[in-house]
């Protein structure tokens, strides 16, 4: 799997996967099957935009404007934490 995702794919979180905030740790966590993955708030605001509809162009484009930042950093970033949860099967496309 050394393919990475594209600006025109459509990620979506898997059946078995979500996205929970927890109260007591206070930090946001990607439960999936057998294993949890701890969020930081920027990935935890990319995760969220993850609907199944919106492509990841679109996400980078929704963040840009949220976090007045660069496109091309944001892309990077998101295309990489994308492509990252992808690869741990995680995420679909």
């Amino acid at each position: 799997m050394t393919e990475v995702l594209r600006l025109d794919d459509v990620p979506r979180v898997p059946r078995g996967v979500r996205l929970r905030f927890d109260e007591v740790r206070g930090t946001h966590l990607l439960l999936a099957p057998e294993r949890s993955f701890d969020l930081d708030a920027v990935a935890a605001d990319v995760l969220g935009l993850v609907d199944g509809i919106r492509s990841v162009d679109d996400i980078i484009t929704a963040l840009a404007e949220k976090y007045l930042e660069d496109r091309a950093v944001i892309e990077r970033d998101v295309i990489g934490l994308l492509d990252e949860l992808w690869r741990k099967r995680v995420l679909d496309r």
